[in-house]
């Protein structure tokens, strides 16, 4: 998802309704479930069977889907050949096969139940058949799964293992386990529901793009030059619909670029780096004050003369010049918007710079296309003038408190306390009660056209964004601010953290010598341990589960779960009484001292600061490398129930801390 276009799309849909709020659903537990048998078909020939419940909507992924998409099914029989001999390939149970839009490849897979099967010869002193079964099972994220499972030809019968060391072993022991082991990896792809939102957030930028003074205006000139150029007015439609074809493909091709250069999911790690939020709020800051009117950030006109030649060549390659040319010549408006695009959409990885490309050029592409289709459109089009500035005024305003969210990380990252959430809604409310006012025509900028009056349009956004700004202010005294959790910084990070006129010593009916050693209060004012050792120990002495919560500082989706989830009295009840919280920064910069430095048996790489220390914990751990994350232990640190990562529904995450805490009661 684009985390911070959601600013702009908000104040777009804010004039034609509410919007929907695009997002991975949780997943369900234990989405498939594994049991072996043996079937013994004469004195050395046996059929294994191996059957899943798949949980609905959920998919397993066959061993003949294309390996392009999801990876395949895998069956690793251990010393075939030897003890015993495979009697031709494993039999699948019916299967599905559907285009996967994200992978561009038919992919193949299991619904609700599956059956594997397997024929094998054994040799007279076989006992057992040990096979390591790998698959993934993919809803809105997609799981890695591993199980071990052991054949016993003499009971007649098949064990599924929890632990690969209980497989090896098996033999001495005594107790079968029942239950698959809670979800060990989970692999983040491009779940259909972000992409949706990438492209509806750069297509809803396209369009703010082809309402500035450098594309609006071609609109009827294009149009009307392909229509009059063409032997006929079919042609001219024609061309013109070419015209708005290459428009797409050269944006597109852009979104490859990026893609290729940095690689799938290059930037996603830097998405927390202190010197990538600097660049970007520079960068953004630039593109504002471009927008403002300041001066035009151009391409050089050597460019734009090169390309007008080949233009002139005419027929399609000269229509895709004239796209090219476009581009060129619009870019003082729309590389700010592309930019910040490509910066968002770069940061997520994967196809998102493509598609938040297509999406961006379909906005401005399909105008040219409609109205050389339906020419007598364009007398309903708005003529040209000042109003076409006064969206590019707006988009620097929208570009400038943008710029301050990648400030407010490297902030985070660095724990600078330089701008603090007290400071981050002052500059937004002062940003916004400026556009407001600019709206309403009390502010005019050196190029803006004379006012006269305001049409209602910008009289309703201009209201709307008025009421931000208003609903901004109380944030200032502590008020939560539901509507933009994630964006500024955390309630616990300003400079009255425990609230206005309240200091640590005198919050949550603790003073400064009660608060347990070590511990700190995090959101909320709840007692919070930052260190695992420290929080196992105080969680013994209090005889209470610990709620693992591996967090970042800059983790948007952390905040929006701290703000949204973990302040209804449902949750704030359980989390203060009834567990012991340990937040682990996976993002901290602060130095491990050389003797406690080391290097990864997981990664390779070696671990220098507490964030490093805590990122391998989890990966080592929990084999997953996301956050938020969330894990129940008992004092032995045996998993309560299954983790959970970000998880918006109240009740789901309510019902899940039940789960857990009445286990450890149990």
């Amino acid at each position: 998802m684009i985390k911070y276009g959601f600013l702009l799309v908000t104040l777009l849909i804010s004039l034609t309704g509410n919007a929907q709020a695009f997002g991975p659903s949780a997943g369900a537990q234990n989405p498939a479930q594994w049991m072996a048998q043996v079937d013994k078909t004469s004195e050395s020939e046996y059929t294994l069977l191996l059957n899943a419940s798949i949980e609905p909507e959920w998919h397993v992924y066959s061993q003949f889907t294309d390996p392009g998409g999801s990876l395949p099914l895998e069956l690793e029989f251990l010393e075939a050949g030897k003890a015993y001999s495979l009697e031709g390939p494993t039999v699948e149970s019916e299967t599905t096969t559907a285009y996967s839009e994200i992978f561009e490849v038919d992919e193949t897979f299991f619904s609700e139940t599956a059956q594997l099967s397997q024929k094998i010869k054994a040799e007279e002193t076989t006992e057992y058949v040990k096979l390591i079964l790998k698959y993934q099972v993919c809803k809105e994220v997609c799981i890695n799964e591993e199980k071990y499972i052991v054949f016993d030809l003499v009971k007649e019968n098949g064990k599924v293992f929890k632990d690969f060391n209980d497989f090896q072993e098996y033999g001495n022991v005594q107790e079968e386990v029942e239950k698959i082991e809670p979800v060990k990896e989970v692999v983040k792809k491009e779940e259909k529901q972000d992409l949706w939102t990438i492209f509806f957030v750069a297509f809803a930028s396209g369009f703010l793009a082809l309402l500035t003074p450098c594309v609006f205006p071609m609109i009827p000139m294009t149009v009307s030059f392909f229509t009059k150029q063409s032997k006929n007015l079919a042609v001219g439609r024609r061309n013109a619909i070419l015209y708005g074809i290459f428009i797409v493909v050269i944006y597109v091709l852009l979104g490859s670029l990026v893609t290729g250069i940095f690689g799938a999911d290059a930037l996603n790690a830097l998405s927390t780096n202190v010197w990538f939020n600097l660049i970007f709020f520079l960068l953004l800051v630039v593109f504002a004050v471009s927008f403002f009117g300041a001066f035009e950030i151009m391409l050089p006109n050597s460019w734009a003369n090169a390309v007008d030649r080949k233009a002139d060549r005419g027929g399609i390659i000269g229509i895709f010049f004239m796209a090219l040319a476009l581009a060129i010549v619009s870019f003082s408006c729309t590389g700010p918007i592309v930019g910040t695009l490509l910066v968002q959409a770069a940061s997520e990885g994967g196809l998102a710079p493509i598609l938040g490309m297509l999406g961006f050029s379909l906005a401005i592409a399909i105008p040219f296309a409609l109205f050389a289709l339906f020419p007598g459109l364009m007398n309903s089009l708005p003529k040209s003038g000042g109003w076409l500035n006064s969206v590019k005024v707006v988009l620097g305003f929208l570009e400038l408190a943008l710029a301050f969210k990648f400030l407010s990380n490297a902030d985070l990252v660095l724990q600078a306390h330089i701008l603090e959430r007290e400071v981050f809604l002052a500059i937004w409310i002062a940003i916004f009660g400026a556009m407001a006012f600019y709206l309403f025509g009390k502010i005019r900028l050196s190029h803006d056209s004379p006012l006269t009056h305001i049409s209602s349009g910008r009289l309703i956004l201009g209201l709307f964004v008025l009421s931000f700004t208003l609903y901004l202010i109380p944030g200032l005294w502590g008020a939560p601010l539901k509507l933009i959790s994630g964006f500024p910084p955390p309630l616990n990070y300003s400079e009255s953290p425990y609230g206005v006129g309240y200091s640590k010593g005198s919050v949550a009916g603790l003073t400064e010598g009660e608060l347990p050693e070590e511990a700190e209060l995090g959101p909320y004012q709840l007692v919070t341990f930052t260190d695992y050792d420290a929080g196992m120990a105080y969680a013994k002495a209090e005889n209470k589960p610990v709620l693992i919560d591996f967090t970042g500082k800059a983790c948007v989706n952390c905040r929006k779960m701290e703000e949204r989830v973990w302040g209804e009295p449902q949750i704030l009840g359980k989390l203060q009484n009834d567990v012991v919280l340990i937040s682990l920064f996976v993002d901290l910069k602060e130095e491990l001292p050389e003797a406690e430095q080391y290097v990864s048996e997981v990664t390779g790489k070696r671990i220098q600061t507490v964030g490093n220390k805590w990122s391998d914990f989890q990966i080592e751990k929990y084999q997953i490398n996301a956050q938020p994350y969330y894990v129940l232990l008992n004092h032995n640190e045996d998993e309560l129930n299954t983790p959970v990562g970000y998880t918006p529904d109240v009740d789901e995450f309510e019902a899940w801390l039940e789960d857990g805490i009445s286990k450890f009661n149990d």
